[in-house]
């Protein structure tokens, strides 16, 4: 039986849960989040599996003990890159979005159209937004960086708060963005 592992850790920004398996990190549930709902979605996406508490069974995963690290790092402005081990479960179009996403730099925003052109689909922003809402693993595959096409805002997982938060964090700009600063930034790491 497989077994997943989580546990919490105490941010700035609040209480955030964390869970791998032996591929990678998995889950990572925002403050705010319920641990049930957390702990539901894991079952929902690997089945029969032994959840393990960390907290309260002493035995530890080294993705979850590297994936704090990075997350604190990151928190105090002193990681840019995350490289942990990912285990994304989703459709294969959520998956190719999560994908455009850990594209995205740090310090900058890309558009729900622009991912939306960039996973082959420029009419699917509203389906973008979906894939990104139901991301498993917010901050290190990075949702809060898509704003809205003239720059705003829009659709944040942990609350609008939280994403601008992150931003202020990472100094990314939110002007108006146009064609010609949000595509360079998805195909310069390509």
């Amino acid at each position: 039986m497989k077994a997943i592992y989580y546990r919490r850790i105490d941010t700035k920004i609040g209480r955030l849960l964390l869970a791998s398996g032996e591929k990678g990190l998995c889950r990572i549930a925002l403050p705010g989040e319920e641990e049930k709902r957390f702990l539901d979605d894991l079952k929902k996406f690997y089945g029969n599996c032994l959840l393990w508490d960390e907290d309260a069974e002493g035995e530890k995963s080294p993705i979850n003990r590297k994936a704090q690290k990075e997350l604190l790092l990151y928190l105090d402005g002193k990681l840019k890159q995350f490289s942990i081990p990912l285990d994304m479960r989703g459709t294969d179009f959520q998956k190719k979005v999560w994908c455009e996403l850990l594209k995205i730099p740090y310090g900058k925003v890309a558009t729900y159209g622009d991912i939306a052109r960039a996973v082959g689909k420029p009419g699917a922003s509203r389906a973008v937004g979906g894939a990104s809402h139901k991301n498993p693993i917010p901050i290190v595959v990075p949702c809060h960086r898509v704003v809205g096409a003239n720059g705003s805002l829009v659709g944040y997982g942990g609350g609008l708060e939280l994403k601008k938060k992150l931003l202020d964090l990472e100094s990314a700009p939110r002007k108006a963005c146009t064609k010609e600063n949000t595509v360079m930034i998805l195909k310069q790491e390509e």
